[in-house]
């Protein structure tokens, strides 16, 4: 990708503009992050590398703003957040070694059916929500209090989503509220957990990319997505999520089966 095109003037309108509204959907609803890396690559033509170095620096400016207004709204729970990202730390360090030995293609093709698996599980958890709903849940105690159970899922989510550039929200929100979690702390966890698994997949994704030509888009990036964070999470509540989730799912899932067939 050259400098002229990755520093043009519409190319950093269309980034600047997907950030923004991408980062008040992961602001409102902890999910949407994971179409990031296929406009990049199916949309614009960026690398692998590149999509996923943007994309990664996103995902670690929302998990720290977004985490923060979670916390203030007592969303957010600090220990379970820890332990998780304890293990998502150390499969996000494995999934940036990973992508490296595989091929650009095929990078692309596990993007794209993580995406497609993401909105296929956004619907699906939201039918069993609507399903369930009313009915009595079992008592007892919840896996999320098992310290060796976080750290193993922090592990596996943390190498699917560097490996892929999913993000992590659109993953691990779903699978905590299937344990047990409510579905606002749920988010605030996801987005804090973003941040651990972002740090490695930032410094490994950024070191193999061209910093002078890619400057104007990491700086577009980090502003109008930070913008979108803030303004979605403080309209978390206030906004219907569920349209919102099914418009994402069902883009998601019509867009990844496009690419992939």
């Amino acid at each position: 990708m050259s400098a002229l095109f990755t520093g043009s003037l519409t190319v950093l309108i269309i980034i600047g503009a997907a950030n923004g509204v991408i980062g008040g959907l992961i602001g409102i609803c902890g999910i949407a992050g994971f179409l990031l890396p296929m406009l990049y690559t199916g949309g614009l033509g960026f690398t692998v590398d590149q999509a996923l170095a943007f994309s990664f620096l996103a995902f670690l400016v929302s998990g720290i703003l977004g985490s923060v207004n979670y916390h203030k709204a007592g969303n957010l729970d600090v220990p379970l957040s820890l332990k998780l990202g304890a293990g998502s730390l150390v499969g996000a360090v494995a999934g940036v070694f990973l992508q490296a030995m595989i091929s650009q293609g095929l990078a692309k093709k596990i993007l794209y059916l993580v995406v497609l698996f993401s909105g296929l599980s956004i619907l699906y958890r939201m039918w069993k929500d609507q399903k369930t709903k009313g009915e009595q849940t079992k008592t007892g105690k919840p896996l999320t209090e098992n310290l060796w159970f976080l750290l193993v899922l922090g592990v596996v989510t943390g190498v699917v989503c560097s490996l892929s550039g999913a993000g992590g929200p659109v993953l691990v929100m779903p699978l905590l509220i299937t344990f047990g979690v409510s579905a606002r702390t749920a988010v605030g966890v996801a987005l804090f957990d973003s941040v651990f698994i972002a740090i490695p997949a930032c410094v490994g994704y950024l070191s193999r990319i061209d910093w002078k030509s890619s400057a104007g888009v990491l700086a577009v990036i980090v502003i109008t997505h930070g913008i979108g964070v803030i303004v979605g999470s403080r309209l978390a509540g206030k906004v219907p999520v569920k349209g919102l989730k099914i418009f994402v799912a069902v883009f998601s899932v019509v867009l990844a089966a496009y690419m992939l067939v």
